[in-house]
């Protein structure tokens, strides 16, 4: 008997989770461009949860958000080619994340698509769980000594712990020979980037020209100058690798060497500047997004015994598997539930380049369409109490009624994101590890509210109080 259909519960008591208070009115111009810039969570309105497509004018330009799941498929797979990420968008992730996959555009995109898609394929992810499995073990050994801790203090930042772990893992997986630096070094770099490039300017977001300087741009210009040279470094190495090798001997088969050697079709390989911005992009919001969704997961199940439970017992179910065991759908339920209430990205938005008509509605020519996964995951007309975490939606035949394209944690279409595959395992392999000798427990006091910088990250950290099961 499988441990799913063993363990017969009742139901869980229900949890809401913290997250900020729609506005009955759509806020005024002046206090919507200070509330993007705080928070863009703070924008939405009770109606932006209830109806399925509403168009608004700004004082810069015309707004739809769409939050039908058919209307989501015309603009993410029927109609793709008419929309694409818009400037504001791009203004947002270009200083750090340069032409790599996630920014690019058109052709530019798809060619890098192609080039890059045979790396993620299941073989080659399969291939990499003994990495994943090791990394995250000495994650683990950290943990247990914070646990038995001599002086009794046993409470971490489980945010700032996710983050070095998952470095950790892209170093012993996509990067074997490693970055080159030490992890809390990148990991400050990276909060510098979400607090400075990662809060839209406001001369951003009223469309005042590129050229103009931005304040943020310049207090972020160290963190891009710290990440440039860590790749650089990077490329560089193991282009002498590469070029002393004979017939590819001793040079590690990951993504690295994938960048350098990939031929499109017509036999070019991607530029110096494609291969580095692609490395910036992995690295950067490879690891900050399954750090944040590993954090909520074990905020959400400490707050929540009944599902902490079920997950343990599925756990403790497999623990004489090795590194490629079977499937958690328990687990697997429970971080799907946190992906649908805290989305890496809470809001993706596409510029309309040609008129278009979207669920009897027309978007004109240079309308900035917006699918904002928050708003769509936690929507009245497509959830029942959609505020509630609840890992029960996504299992067995309540599973099969969740609408196609009303759950979007890593994009639709064909820009869904390369790595879901690897993310999820990640995931996976790191619960599977932790909750079976941990138990993690929100800290007395400590305040919880989500915080959009790029990503949906917890505003003041996570410190959680670890103890050994």
């Amino acid at each position: 008997m499988s441990a799913t259909s063993s363990i017969s519960t009742p139901p869980a008591p229900p949890f809401y989770p913290p997250a900020p208070t729609p506005h009955r009115v759509p806020l005024g111009p002046l206090a919507l461009l200070l509330t993007i810039r705080r928070n863009v969570l703070d924008i939405w309105t009770e109606a932006d949860f209830r109806l399925p497509l509403q168009i608004r004018k700004t004082i810069v330009d015309r707004r739809a958000l769409i939050s039908d799941p058919a209307a989501i498929r015309h603009i993410f797979v029927d109609n793709a080619r008419n929309y694409e990420k818009n400037e504001l968008q791009l203004r947002l992730l270009r200083p750090a994340l340069g032409v790599g996959l996630v920014t690019a555009n058109g052709d530019a995109w798809r060619r890098q698509r192609q080039m890059l898609a045979p790396f993620f394929s299941p073989p080659r992810m399969n291939a990499l769980a003994a990495a994943k499995d090791a990394a995250t073990a000495r994650s683990a050994a950290r943990i247990g000594a914070i646990a038995q801790a001599a002086n009794g203090d046993n409470t971490l930042d489980i945010a700032d712990e996710m983050g070095r772990l998952t470095l950790e893992i892209l170093e012993h997986t996509l990067f074997s020979a490693g970055l080159d630096y030490v992890p809390s070094m990148f990991q400050k770099a990276v909060a510098q980037y979400l607090e400075t490039l990662g809060r839209l300017d406001y001369l951003d977001l009223i469309g005042m020209p590129d050229w103009l300087p931005r304040w943020n741009r310049f207090k972020a210009r160290h963190t891009l100058r710290f990440a440039a040279q860590v790749v650089d470094g990077m490329v560089d190495a193991r282009r002498r690798l590469i070029d002393g090798s004979q017939d590819g001997e001793g040079v590690p088969p990951d993504l690295l060497t994938h960048l350098l050697g990939a031929r499109d079709a017509a036999g070019r390989n991607l530029s110096t500047r494609e291969v580095h911005d692609n490395i910036v992009t992995f690295i950067g919001a490879g690891h900050e997004t399954s750090a944040n969704a590993l954090t909520w997961t074990l905020y959400l199940l400490s707050q929540s015994p009944h599902w902490r439970a079920r997950v343990e017992a599925e756990i403790d179910a497999h623990a004489h598997e090795g590194p490629h065991f079977a499937d958690l759908p328990l687990t697997r339920a429970a971080i799907e539930e946190t992906l649908r209430l805290y989305p890496p990205i809470p809001m993706m938005s596409r510029i309309a380049r040609e008129d278009d008509a979207v669920a009897g509605m027309a978007i004109p020519a240079g309308t900035i369409v917006t699918v904002a996964p928050y708003v769509l995951h936690r929507h009245e007309t497509l959830w029942h109490d959609p505020n509630c975490f609840d890992p029960e939606r996504f299992i067995g035949e309540q599973r099969a009624k969740i609408a196609r394209h009303a759950w979007l944690p890593f994009g639709a279409g064909a820009r869904t994101c390369i790595g879901m595959g690897f993310a999820m395992s990640e995931m996976i392999v790191v619960l599977r590890h932790l909750l079976r000798r941990f138990r993690f427990d929100l800290a007395p006091g400590h305040p919880v509210m989500p915080q959009v910088r790029v990503t949906m990250r917890p505003q003041y950290g996570m410190k959680m109080r670890v103890q050994l099961r």
